[in-house]
């Protein structure tokens, strides 16, 4: 019986291990990628690196299941059939409320949907679990830009663009105003 006891806590031991390399082996890609993104020379590189932290997004997800719920509601909402994808991303955010991109996936339904607040909301929780997420700030600018709330707008727009130099929105950045008049600089 202790030979048994202690052979399933050597295997859980070598699973917790395993689990633990496989997550800084995830967070130094992570942390590769995003200093790839911040100073890729060229659009071309900067969106193939882009592409790459899309698919570690994605990989995050806590399970098998959760990713394929994912993977469902984004082929809904490319069908435009937002009601279906908010439903399973509902069940995602319930079931892994760690889990960034399911928080942003649900904001965009939100958003397509008309419903800005709720999107807000959603987008908030996405950058608590991941703060470089430059696609939830971009929508963050977005929304507030509908809002006439053009400052928060820019203030989202340029930490989204600080992480991701060669984003798509950068073209709604707004110059910086000066410094106020009669200031040294």
């Amino acid at each position: 019986m202790r030979l048994a006891i202690a052979l399933v806590l050597a295997i859980a031991a070598g699973i917790t291990t395993a689990a633990a390399q496989d997550a800084d082996a995830l967070s130094e890609e992570r942390a590769r990628l995003f200093a790839e993104l911040e100073s890729a020379p060229t659009e071309q590189q900067g969106r193939a690196v882009e592409d790459a932290i899309w698919r570690l997004w994605m990989a995050e997800a806590p399970t098998a299941a959760i990713r394929r719920d994912v993977a469902e509601a984004m082929s809904a909402r490319d069908g435009y059939d937002f009601a279906r994808a908010r439903d399973i991303l509902d069940e995602v955010v319930r079931a892994a409320p760690g889990y960034a991109e399911g928080w942003n996936q649900r904001a965009f339904i939100h958003f397509l949907q008309g419903n800005l607040d709720e999107s807000l909301q959603d987008i908030d929780h996405a950058l608590e679990l991941e703060p470089k997420h430059f696609a939830a700030l971009a929508g963050k600018a977005i929304i507030l830009m509908q809002q006439g709330r053009p400052r928060l707008a820019q203030e989202a727009l340029r930490r989204a663009v600080g992480i991701h130099p060669w984003l798509k929105e950068r073209s709604m950045l707004l110059p910086e105003p000066p410094g106020p008049v009669g200031e040294d600089i």
